[in-house]
């Protein structure tokens, strides 16, 4: 197992007290939040049980960015009450960001470091004291070790997010964030992302939080689904009751494009 995140502090209160034992990976209660005159979030209530696959869809503007900031701690809300592993997000952001991983939309790498030096210093910032035998674990997992000491400037789209991804589980995360994970990857890129989606939940437990706008790749991949319009939550169900309710994925995707329409 990695080392403990190191130092986390949260004024005058104690881990014990900061934590709710729940089954919930996350919980959202009336969150809101506003920019200058935009109102992005309007009472967002959301829960998504431990273990789950969780896909948010939404169309550009639904606020699934400022959802994803707030719950992983970028952004405070201005009202309401967010939890992710049992913690509260405003009172310890940073025990928070100890129990999450995240994966952005473009991957943020240093392209003349290797692949391990990449996640070397990515995983001392995470507070792992000793990363190398987390490193070679993770990227064992991945199928990745071969590209350990190639240059991440060389490498395609896809090749990027493997590493990404190996960055955002080396402290092995309780609940993993991932931001559009499979835009601008070829076919093949994307059903090796799915397959590594589903493994990190079987395998590893890892409650796994996908802001998407493709509808397909949320029937593909997860076991729960939330639909986002104007800052509210228009539908939330399981994949198993939503195929149950609209048998074929055509039936899903009018759905989806019915909500879409009224929020327009």
């Amino acid at each position: 197992m990695p080392a403990n995140i190191a130092n986390l502090s949260v004024a005058s209160e104690s881990i014990s007290n900061l934590t709710d034992m729940t089954n919930y990976a996350i919980e959202m209660t009336g969150v809101s939040k506003t920019y200058k005159t935009k109102r992005a979030l309007e009472g967002l209530s959301l829960k998504i049980q431990k273990n789950e696959i969780f896909g948010l869809l939404g169309h550009n503007g639904a606020g699934k960015t400022t959802t994803v900031s707030i719950l992983t701690t970028l952004i405070r809300p201005d009202s309401g009450s967010v939890n992710v592993a049992g913690i509260n997000v405003t009172k310890a952001p940073s025990l928070v960001r100890s129990k999450i991983g995240y994966l952005p939309e473009n991957v943020q790498l240093y392209n003349k470091l290797t692949t391990r030096e990449n996640l070397r210093f990515f995983g001392k910032l995470s507070g792992l004291r000793n990363p190398d035998s987390d490193i070679d674990r993770v990227l064992q997992y991945l199928d990745f070790t071969e590209n350990a000491d190639k240059r991440v400037g060389e490498f395609s789209k896809g090749m990027r997010q493997r590493v990404g991804i190996a960055q955002a589980i080396l402290h092995q995360p309780e609940v993993l964030f991932l931001d559009e994970p499979t835009s601008g990857l070829d076919p093949e890129g994307v059903w090796q992302l799915r397959e590594v989606i589903k493994s990190l939940n079987v395998d590893l437990g890892m409650t796994i939080f996908m802001n998407t706008h493709l509808l397909s790749e949320v029937t593909k991949t997860c076991t729960s689904i939330g639909i986002l319009r104007s800052g509210q939550l228009a539908y939330t169900n399981s994949i198993d009751a939503v195929t149950q309710e609209f048998p074929d994925e055509q039936a899903v995707e009018n759905l989806y494009l019915s909500l879409e329409a009224k929020s327009k």
